[in-house]
């Protein structure tokens, strides 16, 4: 049974009125589209849209930010500018149930819902338009449900990932999927390169989805029916998440460096001799082989350009760091203006 057909039924069987019994096939310049996103992952997809010709009636984002000293300036959402460069109407609802949100996405009169990136949806608004609501997420679901995917996925030596849509349903990331697609993780990735990577791969299998919909060839698989040994979760990442634990093996503080870079960032503390730390992001690292096995967190330096840690089971070379109050600096440029002697990482 076709998506739409499925529709058709269900809401049938809800006794929805009739103007909802008939789902008539349309070209896409007529598929009237909301767009939900705030960030730049959810505007690229949003551009892309916009360039192909869809029917991008309104975006809903996050309200405007606070920033500066005194919080006195609001930054609008990478959604909102684009948004509004394009005429597109703009809705910044506080609270996703609020009565008069929910009218004003109502008088929208959407065919069908997007969300990139955003955040988790009621009820009233997913099952709003007549064609429901797709989210693209940045993992191959079930894997990997939750805020942070790409991180999770590098910190956990996974060698693939990719980008998944999927229709909403009540608990998040569940809704039955609508298509994948893979892309390899690469050793030189990080959740940098990686979120650029599946930035672009989601664009596209936005585009593919939205045309499958329009032409009622959509089939959406459970993700119950996907096999999945062990499934990992994605949970939102804060400060505490990001510190490393240096007696963990080489590969595995590598992977976590790289998951977390260059947001949040990998942290440490670095000990001098008298005992006193500071917080040291580091931003890029690489195993060194051979090494010998010392006390975890030790630190062999030549003082010059080379920074070495030892692991559990070896060393890690630092590369990119930036110690706290200072600039973010390769290690050489570090070393020149830093004496390390005695200390070690904790």
């Amino acid at each position: 049974m076709s998506y739409l057909n499925f529709l058709r039924n269900e809401r049938k069987n809800a006794d929805i009125p009739n103007l909802f019994d008939i789902i008539p096939s349309m070209e896409k310049r007529e598929l009237r589209i909301v767009f939900m996103g705030t960030p730049e992952f959810a505007e690229f997809t949003l551009r892309r849209l916009v360039d192909d010709g869809y029917n991008i009636i309104g975006v809903v984002t996050m309200p405007d930010k606070p920033i500066g000293r005194h919080g006195s300036v609001l930054q609008s959402s990478p959604v909102k500018k684009y948004a509004v460069e394009q005429g597109i109407p703009v809705l910044q609802p506080e609270k996703l149930k609020d009565p008069l949100f929910i009218e004003q996405l109502m008088a929208l009169r959407a065919d069908l819902q997007i969300v990139v990136a955003f955040r988790m949806l009621p009820e009233v608004v997913w099952s709003m338009p007549r064609l429901g609501t797709f989210n693209l997420h940045g993992s191959l679901l079930p894997q990997y449900r939750g805020a942070a995917p790409i991180n999770w996925a590098i910190i956990n030596g996974d060698k693939e990932t990719g980008v998944t849509t999927f229709f909403l349903k009540h608990e998040i990331d569940t809704g039955d999927i609508i298509h994948q697609e893979r892309i390899p993780i690469l050793p030189t990735d990080n959740a940098g390169t990686m979120h650029d990577k599946l930035m672009e791969l989601g664009a596209d299998l936005t585009v593919k989805t939205l045309e499958d919909i329009i032409a009622d060839n959509v089939k959406p698989i459970p993700q119950s029916q996907i096999p999945a040994s062990e499934l990992r979760p994605a949970p939102k990442i804060f400060k505490e998440t990001c510190r490393i634990d240096w007696n963990q093996p080489t590969a595995r503080v590598n992977d976590f460096i790289r998951g977390l870079s260059p947001y949040s960032a990998a942290w440490t503390v670095l000990r001098s001799a008298d005992g006193t730390g500071q917080d040291f992001k580091i931003y890029a690292a690489e195993p060194v082989a051979g090494a010998p096995i010392q006390k975890p967190g030790t630190i062999e330096c030549d003082g010059r350009k080379s920074l070495i840690v030892s692991t559990a089971d070896g060393a890690i070379r630092l590369l990119d760091v930036q110690l706290a109050g200072k600039k973010r600096m390769d290690i050489c440029a570090f070393l020149c203006g830093c004496t390390i002697s005695g200390c070690s990482f904790f």
